[in-house]
């Protein structure tokens, strides 16, 4: 746990220090793969569908905010339903008007959610999305999840239709259009997903907020079972296409996800929870204080070794040489004529010599050459 832990707060240093890169290349991702999905799916149009135009708008989205990628991404849907059928074209045009004009006009910084929720559809994992918009959002995310299921529904009923739309004459087309806007209208598989995503995204998000030990993993676990069950029951009830499958494996994946999501936001020891009790005049106040989970990483020291430096030489003038001479004679004699006895004279001529060494070592720049050495 504890190494999990400190990579962690590696991967937070490194957020910190790339963030503006790291975004910008899931981005990228993110594009790639919607934009992909589209043309794979609904490539009515070849022009539109090609490599190209996949990886051309990805890249220039990138650039952007993502309210441009949401907006490319419904063009691009556009042009293909265009390719197979005007009046459909038309219909889808209206749609999007109105999610746009009610709602990402207003939040353009929430458009990657529906992009978010019409992609995990997209890939089998419908259930994955309660919890992630359970966990790291607020009840307002229900509206582009609904959003993002309903741009879904719509692209694979035209997907489905697209054979009998392409042989259709002037009076089949109209009947092909009403039957499309009916099935965006009253699809009951639809409805009853966004129905099953809405409530579930509502309970994780209530027990989440809850002052109860491990929430996070009560409520991904709660709101997926939640969802689970609305699916499989109004799937029974409407006679309807749902795979099972397919949800219980998302719905296995969705609680994984909830235990990684609470590892890298909401990381606490509920051993050490403390309730602490206060008042002022006015109120009487209880506080459930739990502590974050938290690691040091572990720095390194690197030690400089460095090769041996060259002792300096300096050059000393003949009169120092001259004074350091008659110093070291005048010890000598000194030793050899008076061992072990010192007299005022010796003593003052000792200290006469010292205070001459010292004022030729200022002097010379000795005392500061000393000094750097050291």
């Amino acid at each position: 746990m504890s190494t999990l832990l400190v990579w962690r707060e590696k991967l937070q240093k490194v957020y910190a220090a790339y963030s503006v890169y790291i975004l910008k290349g899931l981005q990228f991702l993110l594009g790639l793969l919607l934009f992909g999905l589209i043309n794979s799916n609904v490539g009515f149009m070849e022009m539109a569908s090609s490599v190209f135009c996949t990886g051309g708008l990805a890249v220039i989205c990138t650039f952007f905010p993502m309210i441009v990628m949401v907006i490319a991404a419904a063009v691009l849907v556009l042009v293909h339903f265009y390719a197979l059928s005007m009046p459909i074209a038309i219909v889808s045009l209206v749609i999007f008007l109105i999610m746009y004009i009610f709602y990402f006009r207003f939040t353009p910084k929430k458009a990657w959610l529906l992009l978010v929720s019409a992609l995990a559809f997209a890939l089998k994992i419908p259930l994955i999305i309660p919890v992630v918009f359970g966990l790291l959002g607020t009840p307002v995310w229900i509206v582009p999840a609904a959003c993002g299921i309903i741009s879904y529904y719509m692209v694979s009923f035209v997907k489905a239709s697209a054979a009998a739309l392409r042989s259709a004459d002037s009076e089949s087309m109209i009947s092909g259009v009403v039957n499309f806007t009916k099935q965006v209208v009253t699809g009951h598989e639809m409805w009853l997903m966004v129905m099953a995503i809405v409530i579930g995204i509502l309970v994780v998000n209530l027990i989440r907020t809850r002052a109860i030990d491990h929430a996070w993993k009560i409520g991904s676990a709660s709101g997926v079972v939640v969802s689970l069950i609305i699916a499989a029951a109004g799937n029974i009830i409407l006679n309807g296409d749902v795979s099972y499958v397919e949800i219980c494996v998302s719905a296995l994946l969705g609680v994984g996800l909830g235990l990684v999501l609470e590892f890298l936001f909401f990381s606490v020891d509920y051993s050490r929870t403390e309730s602490i009790q206060f008042e002022d005049d006015e109120y009487y106040y209880y506080v459930k204080a739990v502590p974050k989970i938290g690691v040091s990483v572990p720095e390194k020291t690197v030690k400089h070794i460095t090769e041996h430096q060259p002792q300096e030489t300096v050059v000393i003038d003949e009169k120092a040489q001259n004074v350091l001479a008659a110093r070291g004679s005048g010890q000598r004699k000194d030793t050899a004529g008076n061992p072990g006895r010192r007299t005022n004279d010796d003593i003052e001529k000792n200290t006469d010599e010292i205070l001459l060494t010292r004022s030729l070592s200022r002097e010379l720049g000795l005392d500061q050459k000393g000094e750097e050495s050291r």
